[in-house]
Parts: C-alpha cells; sequence; structure tokens
C-alpha cells in the first residue's frame, strides 16, 4: 500500500502551519492599524480553498480532489456573498466591519486599546485562524492515506455537503433581499411584509430555524469530517476537534447576535421563544 510519505506529510504540515500564523500576523497588524477588525472575516472563505489545494498539489488523490472541490464552491459561494454586502473593497483592508465588533470593543472587560488588542491577537486573528486549519484537517488525512479507495461514506459526505452548501446559498439569498428591501423603506413586491413590521427575519428558512445560515455552515464541515472518516478509517479521529469548535463558535457568534437584536426589536423575545435556534422542529407539539 502507498501512503503519503512521513516526509511528504511533515512538510505538508509545516506549510499550513506557516500559512496559518503568517496569515493570522498579517491579519493582526492590519486590523490594528486601521482599526477595521474585520480583516479575518474577508479571508474565512479563501484560505480553506488554499489549504485544500496546496494539500492536493503535495499528495494528490481523488479524495483530496473532491474535497478541495468543494471547498472551492462553499468558498467562492460565501466570498460572493461577503463582496455583495460591502466586505470586500478595492483597497484590501478596507470593506464594511462587521457590527459585532464594535459591540465588542463597547464592552467594559474588552475597553481599551491594549485590552481589545490583545483580544484581536489572541481571539479574533490567532484563534480564528487556528480554527479554520483544524476545521479544513480532514484534508490531511486524505494526504495520509491516498490509496484509500473511495466509499459510501465519501459519498455521503459529498451529497451532505453540498445539499448544506445550497441551504446556506438559500438562506444567504433571503437575508440579502430582506436588507435591501429595508434599505429602500417600502416593499413594492410584498416580499417578507411580515418581517419588514417586525424589523428582523422571520420568513422563509426564517420560519423553522433562527440562524439557517449560521446552522449550515455548521453543517458543511461536519460533513467535510466524514471524509477523513473514510480516508482513516476512524469514525472518532483527532479531527473532530475543528467542527466542535467551530459549533461552540457560533453558539457564542449566535448569542451576541441575539442579544443585540432583542435589545432592538420588542417582538424579537417572542420570536426566540417559538422558533429553535439551529436545529428545525420535526414535530410540533
Amino acid at each position: 500500500m502507498i501512503f503519503g510519505t512521513l516526509t511528504e506529510i511533515q512538510n505538508l504540515i509545516i506549510v499550513w502551519i506557516t500559512v496559518m500564523a503568517g496569515v493570522a500576523m498579517l491579519c493582526f497588524i492590519v486590523s490594528e492599524i486601521t482599526r477595521n477588525y474585520s480583516q479575518v472575516d474577508k479571508l474565512w472563505s479563501l484560505i480553506p480553498i488554499a489549504y485544500a489545494w496546496i494539500t492536493v498539489a503535495a499528495v494528490p488523490s481523488t479524495r483530496a480532489i473532491i474535497m478541495a472541490s468543494l471547498v472551492t464552491i462553499w468558498g467562492l459561494r460565501l466570498s460572493f456573498n461577503f463582496y455583495r454586502k460591502g466586505g470586500y473593497n478595492v483597497i484590501p483592508w478596507k470593506g464594511e466591519e462587521d457590527y459585532r465588533w464594535k459591540v465588542m470593543r463597547e464592552n467594559p472587560v474588552l475597553r481599551g486599546r491594549l485590552r481589545f488588542g490583545l483580544f484581536n491577537l489572541l481571539f479574533i486573528s490567532f484563534y480564528q485562524n487556528i480554527l479554520i486549519l483544524l476545521f479544513s484537517a480532514p484534508m490531511l488525512l486524505a494526504a495520509l492515506h491516498p490509496e484509500k479507495q473511495l466509499t459510501a461514506i465519501d459519498g455521503a459526505a459529498g451529497i451532505l455537503m453540498l445539499g448544506f452548501i445550497i441551504t446556506e446559498g438559500i438562506g444567504d439569498n433571503q437575508l440579502f433581499r430582506f436588507h435591501q428591501e429595508k434599505k429602500k423603506g417600502e416593499n413594492e413586491s410584498n416580499k417578507y411584509r411580515e418581517s419588514l413590521k417586525k424589523g428582523f427575519m422571520t420568513e422563509g428558512l426564517w420560519k423553522y430555524v433562527r440562524h439557517p445560515n449560521f446552522a449550515s455552515e455548521q453543517a458543511i464541515w461536519i460533513s467535510f469530517y466524514f471524509f477523513g472518516v473514510a480516508a482513516s478509517g476512524n469514525w472518532f479521529n483527532w479531527t473532530i476537534i475543528g467542527p466542535v469548535l467551530l459549533v461552540l463558535l457560533f453558539i457564542g457568534s449566535s448569542h451576541l447576535t441575539e442579544s443585540i437584536s432583542s435589545k432592538k426589536y420588542p417582538e424579537y423575545a417572542v420570536y426566540r421563544k417559538d422558533v429553535p435556534k439551529f436545529v428545525p422542529r420535526f414535530f410540533k407539539r
């Protein structure tokens, strides 16, 4: 059997870590100079593509190519969504900053240049980049076992991942159109009329879960984990750290988002009570 050689894997890991550390440091420096703390946000959808194709170039296999192709579809779609919301700019370090970073800067615990600078270094820049590396890590298992034939697990993982990419795209499109209507101040098409009255999205996929795009993003990388299962033959392997930490990140992020919405919109508390956060209720009482 032909395995990815130890030297190849070691070199590949070194490249991954070098890219991660370099990108994290660049994000920290640029965000501190510009005071725009969405530098990691700009690269979130691009760095996994880089990891994926670096891996294919180092240790090619059918599984790795399929994985890299799916990651590329995910990344290009997410990048487009980020672009149309104003996240990218001709000047790379400019663009819309995520409103939640402003809220975090005003938090008494983080207020002040030094304290928020440390938060930026440790969490925004380095932790998030380490997390990106970790949820991309099933690519490394594909590189470690390039001889392993494709299985039904690969097929299921690919179908699920593609399905959740589509679901996330539908959710992002609905939310984008809602915000466009909200900016107009009128609704000629009668679309999202109920949501516009309330001030927040409650229609489309938002009827079933409060964060369908967040839920889909988590499900995409949980599905991706199973490519590593197929490659290694182990249902439980170290790359599960990535999706677990990603789920925890989204739990925290959605809590912050909802606390902001609850203060802005009186009816959000009722919506929060009636609609589940990530997983739809298949059987209602």
